[in-house]
């Protein structure tokens, strides 16, 4: 839809305390984005003329969160008046005064409505011609939401909030979703009218169907089949399986497109992380941020990626990385870590026990095992031994080690920085590099080996070695 006469309201103003947090309950995150960047990400694909976010506690940390995001939306403020009536009150007031269409009002932490689901919900407002329609659901347990209270013809009578609810009403198990629709000039003229003559004191949204129905206007009722699209969340059980359900719709979609997903239950993908097709992740895996794997690629298990791009075929395992590139065909793990600015090119090796960060490092070049290589860059076909350390920091400032094509590094080689490796370059095991070496040469740190004979016996008499010293040098 695009263009189609259509403002959408979020209400993002609660304070959400049973949530017990420093942090809005709006923005405490699910898949990758705050709960109410959900539902602005599925508004931003409806269409809408008009996109307004209602924000009032901790409003500036709720608009700098979004702003940026969502340049889209537009930020409304709530004033003292309490309720959803009067959130949704000031948004209307905010409108262009020429607008004519519908409206859509959306709540911030109910992250699981989708835009089929929402589409379908305004079609079925327009096909009814209806002054307001509510999305409605039959919920084994309705506790905490309010009941939908229908007429003897089966129509909508009204909205009863459970604390002002009749103990009948009470039992009524069809609730209210906390998403409507309405004709602008239903919300211009009922809205004024709503008191706060309720148990909560609050400017009750909800009263103005029972009003339309009062004075003969037409309330509709839609029903939606999957209860999970009206989900809130109120408290930090409920952002965990609202946080459960999100991902089990990511992940069986990602298998709908031909990824391999061995353990569902313990595999997580954020929204916006890209699968290809032929891609298999094994169990404990977690992809997240804007995480990107190509075609063929093996992850896991044990491994979380964040904001990273994996390459054609390549193989990652028991890994931490965030913001790092691995080319094709390359491997990484067990154990690696790697940190925001790794590039490892194709058919490479980050092998166990590795940590890498602001590191280049060419086609074909392995970093197999017990190394650090941090602000370095790596041709091709290097092969750095075991324990290889680039000291990058002098205990003021990073400095960056330049490694050639096909240098091979011994063991515990130390590279302090900055130094560059040329061409072919060769380094003796345990040699500690502190100067430049040329192309093709071999640079060793030579002291010679001093042996002390007797000094076992003499100093650990007694033990085990000393004893074991004694019976070889008896045998020779």
């Amino acid at each position: 839809m695009t263009g189609n006469n259509l403002a959408i309201i979020v209400l993002a103003a609660g304070q959400g305390t049973r949530m017990k947090s420093r942090l809005p309950k709006v923005l405490h995150a699910i898949g990758g984005r705050p709960l109410v960047g959900h539902v602005l990400t599925t508004a931003g694909r409806l269409g809408a003329d008009h996109i307004e976010v209602v924000v009032r506690h901790e409003r500036d940390q709720v608009v700098g969160a979004l702003s940026e995001a969502y340049p889209e939306a537009i930020f409304v403020d709530q004033d003292d008046i309490p309720g959803t009536g009067r959130a949704v009150q000031v948004a209307v007031d905010a409108l262009p005064q020429d607008f004519d269409g519908d409206v859509l009002v959306l709540s911030g932490d109910c992250p699981l409505a989708d835009a089929d689901t929402l589409q379908a919900f305004l079609a079925a407002h327009r096909k009814a011609d209806a002054a307001a329609t509510l999305m409605t659901a039959v919920v084994d347990d309705p506790t905490g939401y309010g009941r939908v209270i229908r007429d003897a013809d089966g129509g909508v009578d009204r909205i009863v909030e459970q604390k002002d609810a009749s103990d009948d009403e009470i039992a009524v198990r069809e609730i209210n979703a906390g998403m409507y629709v309405f004709r602008v000039g239903v919300l211009r003229e009922y809205l004024p009218a709503v008191g706060v003559d309720n148990a909560q004191g609050e400017m009750y949204l909800t009263d103005v169907p029972g009003m339309l129905r009062r004075d003969g206007g037409r309330v509709a009722a839609s029903v939606v089949s999957d209860v999970t699209v009206t989900f809130g969340v109120n408290d930090r059980a409920q952002l965990a399986e609202v946080g459960r359900l999100l991902n089990a719709r990511i992940v069986r979609r990602w298998q709908l497109e031909g990824v391999t997903i061995i353990d569902p239950a313990t595999t997580w993908i954020d929204d916006d992380a890209t699968l290809s097709a032929d891609v298999t992740l094994l169990p404990n895996t977690h992809l997240l941020g804007a995480t990107v794997v190509a075609p063929g690629a093996l992850i896991g298990p044990d491994t979380t990626l964040v904001d990273c791009e994996v390459g054609e075929d390549a193989v990652v395992r028991r890994t931490d990385a965030t913001l790092a590139v691995i080319g094709p065909k390359a491997t990484v793990g067990p154990f690696s870590f790697l940190r925001a600015g790794t590039v490892l090119g194709a058919g490479g090796k980050i092998g166990a026990y590795v940590e890498t960060k602001n590191a280049e490092i060419g086609d074909g070049s392995k970093v197999p095992h017990l190394s650090y290589v941090g602000d370095a860059t790596i041709g091709r076909g290097v092969n750095l031994g075991a324990s290889t350390i680039t000291a990058n920091y002098d205990d003021v400032n990073k400095h960056r080690t330049e490694i050639g094509d096909e240098v091979h590094t011994g063991s515990h080689t130390v590279l302090v920085a900055p130094v560059r490796l040329g061409a072919g370059a060769k380094t003796g095991a345990g040699a500690v590099v502190r100067k430049d070496v040329p192309a093709g040469a071999l640079a060793m740190t030579v002291a010679p080996q001093r042996n002390i004979e007797g000094w076992v016996e003499k100093n650990r008499a007694g033990t085990g070695a000393a004893d074991a010293a004694a019976r070889e040098k008896s045998a020779e």
